[in-house]
């Protein structure tokens, strides 16, 4: 796959799909003894694109596992599906 954006398109369906290069994280306070609203900025191709997911709590630390063990993530923007690829399966 290369690092750059690429388009992967089959018969009637075309997929845009880019390399998350990059993921910036935050946490935001939304009331006083509330729950708070995590955000993760995917940063898509060394800045080509951005986007922005709000998981939930309960989503976040699986996920930033993911990207841990993740030596190459894409995401396909018109879908939203994040795609974690060369996880070592025991």
């Amino acid at each position: 796959m290369a690092d750059n954006a690429q388009a992967q398109a089959t018969p009637g369906r075309g997929f845009q799909v880019r390399q998350v290069t990059n993921i910036q994280a935050s946490w935001q306070e939304q009331q006083r003894g509330e729950e708070g609203l995590f955000t993760l900025q995917l940063i898509l191709d060394n800045g080509v694109e951005e986007y922005i997911i709000e998981p939930d709590g309960e989503d976040l630390e699986p996920l930033l596992k993911l990207f841990q063990m993740s030596k190459h993530t894409t995401f396909d923007i018109d879908r939203k599906v994040l795609m974690f690829s060369n996880l070592g399966v025991e």
